[in-house]
């Protein structure tokens, strides 16, 4: 590789780590590797070893800590671009996702920042009848954030534009119309009816 596109390469990845997108990835995160024009079995997810190294065919480890994603990326397309000739090559970030509450399969699932917000639901089996779709929330840390749900799955609004990072936790709580709010009226009604009665006699 010449000096000048050396030179192209660096001047990407000072713009990118300038972007939005600067999150720095951990242990347990991951990348998507997707060629469209390389007959080698390259493509697919590969994920960050717990001492922070990431281990990629043919170009081998990228040591991810204290570095941005954006970065990664950069180092990630310039090595691959060394071994092929201007290869048509996307890295995506996978943000580690752990969906909680009335879902069907509560645990961990990566996406990348451009899928769909339901597509994450969908991961997780999709909500239960009992789910309280409007009052979903995102806990991150020790801290509770609302989201506006109901616009972004009306508007099919992406992982990006919801605002996850990887880590956060999804938090589908249960309508209090569930089963066992049906329950508590019911017995509530059934003593109203007794007292009541008692009164009456």
């Amino acid at each position: 590789m010449n000096f000048y596109r050396f030179i192209f390469f660096a001047t990407i990845s000072i713009i990118m780590s300038l972007s939005s997108f600067a999150q720095e990835l951990n242990p347990g995160d991951g990348v998507r590797i997707s060629f469209l024009d390389i007959k080698d079995d390259i493509s697919g997810d590969y994920y960050i070893a717990p001492d922070g190294y990431l281990n990629l065919p043919f170009i081998g480890i990228i040591n991810t800590n204290g570095k941005s994603f954006n970065s990664i990326r950069s180092q990630i397309e310039f090595r691959y671009d060394s071994l092929y000739r201007a290869p048509h090559l996307t890295v995506h970030y996978l943000l580690r996702i752990n969906v909680l509450g009335e879902v069907r399969n509560p645990g961990f699932y990566y996406v990348t920042q451009t899928e769909k917000f339901t597509a994450l639901l969908a991961l997780a089996g999709g909500t239960t009848s009992s789910a309280e779709l409007e009052s979903i929330y995102v806990i991150r840390g020790n801290e509770e954030i609302d989201m506006d749900v109901n616009s972004i799955i009306s508007e099919g609004g992406s992982i990006a534009e919801f605002g996850l990072i990887s880590g956060d936790q999804v938090f589908v709580p249960r309508t209090w119309w569930s089963d066992r709010g049906i329950t508590i009226v019911i017995s509530a009604a059934a003593l109203l009816v007794t007292v009541l009665a008692l009164f009456l006699r």
